[in-house]
């Protein structure tokens, strides 16, 4: 049982190192959208948010609730997308 748990444990850490950042940091705060963007190009936003823009707007950020209230303070015209950049 030891053994197995042991197995188990050093998979887990070669699965962690291995995955992306993104994944790894599913609950960050960021400073600014600097920092934001190093890890998700193009911003973060809840489930079903549209962005606010004339223009042709940002669709492929990365969309998880807990993580856009973790940085909402960053969405400066409060459409639901933190730091979005296309």
């Amino acid at each position: 049982m030891k053994r197995l748990l042991l197995v188990l444990a050093a998979a887990l850490s070669v699965a962690a190192a291995s995955a992306e950042p993104a994944q790894l940091a599913p609950m960050a705060s960021f400073r600014n959208c600097t920092a934001l963007h190093r890890v998700y190009p193009h911003g973060v936003g809840k489930y079903g948010a549209r962005d606010h823009t004339s223009g042709t707007p940002v669709t492929n950020f990365r969309r998880s609730n807990k993580l856009y209230l973790q940085n909402r303070g960053l969405d400066r015209d409060r459409d639901g997308i933190a730091c979005e950049k296309r």
